[in-house]
Parts: C-alpha cells; structure tokens; sequence
C-alpha cells in the first residue's frame, strides 16, 4: 500500500470517528475502517458510553477470522477492560495481523499498552498516521489527560 492510500483509508477513519461527536460520552470519538485488498469492508465508531468501541463495531460486523485484512484506527486501541472489554485483544482475537494507528492514546491506562498487546501477538503496527489531523479530531481526550 503506498502512503497516498495509508492517509486516505486513515482520512476514512477520521471521518466515521466524528460520527461520535457527542455521543460516546467521556470516551473519546475514535473511528476505525477495516480494509481488505486495498478495500474498506468494515466501519465503526466509539458507541454510547458501555457500547461497543469502534474497533468492535467494525469487527462485530464481519464474521470469521481476519488475517487478511488491515485496521486503521485513529486512537491507539484500548487496552483494558473496562465497561467493554479491550479493542486490542478483539483485534488479535479475530487475527488482524496489521494495523495503522493515528496517535497514542494518553489515557494512564492505555500509553502504548494497547500498541504493545498488538505487537505482542506479532501485529506489525504502523503509528503516527494523519497524527496532527487526529490529534485536532481528539483534543478534548488529548486535553483530559495532560
């Protein structure tokens, strides 16, 4: 995949994360897009506060394991369980092998934890994509946190 095509799909996932402006509650607005061969299949969006992560939404609506196909999520995938369990072992539990990340996730509990669970199952993670565009997309989260 060249860069011009890593920023759009990024771009992509930006724009399904300002789907949960004001509605994912103190969690922050992330967007993820699951492609294939080159080819989006798969959107989500940080859900209402206890609902799926963006991550989930887009891997709830696929079936069956996914080594084959690239995430691109503009927030480091969470780490821990909270009120839903972590995005990062979702995304090693249904085999996806690569993923792009926009920017580190400032929360205590994620700081690289969520890149670290990816590359522990051998995920090759890409980090920094689009890193200036999703900080201004997240900077009430990017602010909490400081």
């Amino acid at each position: 995949m060249d860069k011009s095509q890593i920023k759009k799909l990024m771009k992509e996932a930006v724009i399904e994360g300002r789907k949960a402006i004001g509605k994912s509650g103190m969690n922050p607005p992330v967007g993820c897009v699951l492609v294939k061969q080159g080819r989006i299949i798969s959107k989500g969006h940080t859900g209402e506060p206890g609902m799926p992560h963006a991550e989930a939404m887009a891997l709830n609506r696929l079936e069956g394991e996914l080594d084959k196909v690239i995430a691109f999520v503009t927030l480091e995938p969470c780490s821990f369980h909270g009120r839903t369990p972590s995005c990062a072992q979702a995304l090693v539990k249904r085999g996806i092998r690569e993923v792009y990340v926009g920017m580190i996730d400032p929360h205590p509990k994620n700081q690289g934890a969520g890149l670290e669970i990816l590359r522990g199952a051998g995920a090759v993670v890409h980090l920094g994509i689009l890193n200036q565009e999703v900080s201004d997309e997240l900077s009430e989260h990017i602010e909490r946190y400081r």
